[in-house]
């Protein structure tokens, strides 16, 4: 897929439509964003948190009697709530609402009621870019500070999992650092040959992985010739690995407001994708990580069956 016009018509296309849960759900552009992916036919939800806000917001919004609404006023009770819909197969995805985003992830990984799965939590962005010929992929550019190999090899093997989940069976990982050579005075360089390397021997599979790369090299086929790079990832990456959240959040933000893209992104490494916007967030971009999210777990449920 290569771009969110198709991945909205592969979803409309499943057939069954998948349920948000979403937790502290009295959040007014979370809700209008919920209500626009019903309208599109992306999904339904279960709102959980106070009724009476919720209720007057709805109200507000045209849509009085658009959901059900499970009553729990506690922002982070109704996080637990919401987890415990989806852990329990009642809806399919969690989505965050008016709760801050640390009681949120407590509510992931509660033991008992949430979605803990043992793997690493991480984020992954998507950006459908103008002249641009597919959807290119951040990771991680919001929950992992400065993660260490084996941190940075979860969050490729998430990214990597959900990339296939839109029908890119083989992503071309290229690993981000701010030169393409190795340097022992930069540590990022030495995890990114690493990383190369363990594709190379298929400790990590799935993909094809090369690093270092700087981000021209990734991106621009010239630019990689230029410096005579001859890899299958350069100047054809989907997916970027960042060093770190700093550089991650960086580029996340520098195509959010300074490129005519659209975006969207979620949360991966528990049992079912979970939502998190930021309220600065476009409310396209609430849509698209509700209809990625969507895709990614309707092809989660169809391959464990």
């Amino acid at each position: 897929m290569k771009s969110f016009e198709e991945i909205y018509q592969q979803v409309t296309l499943l057939g069954e439509k998948k349920i948000l849960a979403v937790a502290a759900a009295e959040d007014e552009p979370v809700l209008h964003a919920v209500l626009k992916a019903k309208e599109l036919g992306l999904c339904e939800a279960i709102l959980v948190g106070d009724p009476e806000k919720i209720e007057a917001l709805l109200e507000v919004l045209g849509q009085a009697k658009a959901f059900p609404i499970v009553a729990e006023k506690d922002p982070a009770e109704a996080a637990k709530v919401a987890a415990e819909l989806v852990r329990n197969h009642k809806a399919d995805i969690l989505m965050k609402g008016m709760v801050d985003t640390k009681s949120l992830l407590k509510a992931v990984l509660d033991k008992e009621r949430g979605l803990p799965s043992g793997s690493l939590i991480s984020h992954v962005a998507a950006f459908e870019l103008p002249d641009y010929d597919r959807l290119l992929f951040v990771t991680d550019a919001a929950m992992n500070t400065y993660p260490a190999l084996k941190e940075k090899q979860g969050i490729l093997s998430n990214a990597v999992a959900f990339v296939q989940s839109l029908d890119i069976p083989v992503p071309k990982v290229a690993v981000i650092c701010a030169v393409e050579v190795v340097n022992d005075a930069m540590p990022a360089t030495i995890d990114a040959a690493m990383l190369a390397k363990m594709n190379d021997r298929g400790q990590i599979k799935g993909c094809l992985v090369d690093g270092p790369l700087a981000l021209d090299n990734a991106l621009s086929v010239e630019a990689a010739e230029h410096k005579g790079i001859k890899s299958p990832v350069a100047g054809y990456a989907d997916i970027l690995l960042m060093p770190n959240i700093e550089a991650g959040n960086v580029l996340y933000k520098a195509l959010t407001y300074t490129t005519a893209s659209k975006s969207g992104g979620v949360l991966l490494g528990a049992k079912a994708p979970v939502v998190v916007t930021s309220r600065a967030d476009h409310f396209e971009s609430k849509v698209n990580s509700i209809a990625m999210a969507v895709l990614h777990a309707a092809k989660n449920q169809k391959e464990a069956k």
